[in-house]
């Protein structure tokens, strides 16, 4: 059993997850920038450090969660992070694919392994220990790390490494774009005169339903509390991976395109803080049009 886990990012999902781990019997040793998010691990029962190289110390797992390819990369390059041959390396960022790969080849000749496995279920599930985790990686790996991963969801392998991480931007281009085509139909419905749960009622009996109408609707944008925990900017960087990833292999994604642009426009136009959730008020002020 690993004994030692490196965290790094106790922001909105690794705070929680860090906290499951410790919870689970595991030495955490966790690092962020910021003093209130090692100080919630601290209050946890792990153990907060102020530094890269003091969190990777002695770990024989490294748990990243970062907002995006870039950090993991500066991360891994920085000279703090000084692991050993025979770590394991799980990203469980919203990274992009093919630097996952790239980034993943160079630590193998460093005698680190890196996998991928990113998450959906946002902060509740988080909590819970219900996450999904999308895996990427070889099975003995993959095998060898179940135990900690387990206490943070439930695993599905994707593929090789790079896999996670390509099905979970895909899936946010999904959850994305039909987020913002319910926004529409149920602003369209409320002109007519229908009720909102009147509508959600229906179309979660019908062939409309979606994590939108059973889950982001009723759950965050009708009792007005845009709280899901997950940023529209962090969805936009998603759903960017995702397009990028389509047009890297030549496949068509014209709605996908289209529907980040919309994100886009909305990044611009609400606050930098704005919760994925409140591109419904950003449709109520007719900016798409």
């Amino acid at each position: 059993m690993t004994d030692t886990i490196a965290f790094i990012g106790l922001g909105n999902m690794g705070g929680p997850m860090s906290a499951l781990l410790v919870a689970a019997g595991y030495r955490v040793q966790g690092f962020d920038p910021a003093a209130p998010a090692r100080q919630a691990l601290a209050d946890a029962g792990g153990t907060a450090v102020a530094t890269l190289s003091d969190a990777v110390q002695g770990a024989s797992v490294i748990v990243l969660m970062l907002p995006n390819s870039d950090i993991v990369a500066a991360t891994v390059h920085d000279p703090g992070f000084e692991a050993p041959p025979g770590t394991t390396v799980i990203d469980m960022s919203s990274s992009e694919p093919m630097r996952t790969r790239e980034l993943a080849a160079e630590l193998a000749d460093r005698g680190i392994t890196l996998l991928d496995a990113p998450v959906s279920g946002g902060v509740a599930r988080a909590r819970t220990g219900k996450l999904t985790i999308m895996a990427g990686g070889e099975q003995a790996d993959l095998d060898r790390v179940a135990p900690v991963l387990a206490c943070l969801g439930t695993v599905t392998r994707a593929g090789a490494v790079g896999s996670g991480h390509a099905v979970k931007a895909l899936n946010n281009l999904l959850s994305a774009t039909h987020l913002l085509v319910t926004c529409e139909a149920i602003l369209a419905g409320e002109r007519f005169g229908l009720d909102a749960e009147t509508m959600l009622s229906i179309f979660n009996s019908s062939s409309g339903r979606s994590g939108s109408t059973e889950n982001k609707w009723p759950n965050f944008i009708l009792p007005g509390s845009y709280d899901s925990g997950f940023g529209l900017r962090l969805m936009l960087k998603d759903m960017r991976i995702a397009t990028g990833l389509a047009d890297q292999l030549g496949a068509p994604d014209p709605l996908g395109q289209a529907s980040a642009e919309l994100w886009a426009r909305a990044a611009e136009e609400l606050e930098p803080t704005a919760d994925h959730t409140e591109i419904v008020n950003w449709l109520r002020k007719d900016h798409s049009r």
